[in-house]
């Protein structure tokens, strides 16, 4: 099945975390936004991983990775009012109009994100 990730779902395969498993089943056609994927370098850096390693680890997986267009930033801007009781950044919101523009399902560790799923028109599925 084809579905876009989420920084949380990106970093639970490559940290190992709980739910790496159901999120690399996926990873041979997965979608990632530019947005999702600075959320992820800042934390793998973070954790002390180098910038040059964060990258190449996130390059490693093949993502499909999609720019954060007008297009999206638009679709993100006009999400943050159905959201807004949620708390969800920018980056979820990006994460939200992806999936959107692309009619695919949202793995996320994010409960506050799965929570969103209700309020638009989106299919997002815990890993954990």
């Amino acid at each position: 099945m084809t579905v876009v990730l989420d920084a949380s779902a990106v970093l639970a395969v490559v940290l190992t975390e709980k739910g790496w498993d159901i999120v690399a089943d996926h990873l041979s056609d997965a979608h990632l936004a530019t947005v999702n994927m600075s959320e992820t370098l800042v934390k793998l850096i973070e954790y002390d991983v180098t910038a040059q390693d964060a990258l190449r680890q996130i390059r490693r997986l093949e993502l499909n990775i999609h720019d954060f267009d007008a297009e999206q930033a638009e679709r993100a801007a006009l999400l943050r009012q159905p959201t807004k009781r949620l708390g969800l950044s920018l980056g979820d919101r990006t994460c939200l109009a992806l999936g959107q523009r692309l009619a695919l399902p949202i793995l996320t560790a994010d409960r506050r994100m799965a929570e969103a799923s209700a309020l638009v028109d989106v299919d997002i599925r815990l890993i954990r």
